[in-house]
């Protein structure tokens, strides 16, 4: 059961996040970007957002099977170059650790990324981890219908 709705306790926060997502939605390739979620959100443990994520990438025109492979990224031959450099720096900074994010993960990340490019995939992965710890916290439940 969902312990409270935080954008009704707490509008200005809620909207201070919404504004983060609008600009991560605007500067973020959005294949990339529902990768990242869902990736965040699966690691996080959030069912709400992994859910909404999916729906959200298969909208998009996203395959089911590549969905499905990115529980399993690393093995899988689904990604190319840019997405598995994505998908590791997703991993990193989700699960940051006190070493932070390894120096090879970021090097692999910034040889496929512009400097600004790189820079939104930071903000858009630390986004979508505000998200998340909100849903986990909250309790957030995927709509029984859609």
């Amino acid at each position: 059961m969902q312990r409270m709705n935080p954008g009704e306790v707490a509008p200005k926060a809620y909207q201070a996040v919404l504004g983060l997502e609008k600009y991560v939605q605007s500067n973020v390739d959005g294949t990339v970007l529902e990768l990242v979620k869902l990736r965040a959100s699966m690691i996080n443990g959030c069912a709400y957002c992994v859910d909404m994520h999916s729906r959200d990438a298969l909208a998009g025109g996203e395959s089911s099977r590549r969905l499905f492979a990115v529980a399993a990224w690393r093995e899988s031959p689904f990604f190319d170059e840019r997405e598995r450099a994505t998908l590791a720096l997703t991993d990193a900074v989700t699960r940051l650790g006190e070493h932070g994010v390894p120096d090879d993960v970021w090097d692999a990340a910034a040889k496929v990324w512009s400097e600004k490019e790189l820079a939104d995939l930071v903000i858009a992965i630390a986004t979508i981890n505000v998200w998340n710890r909100i849903g986990v916290t909250m309790q957030l439940e995927p709509p029984a219908q859609v």
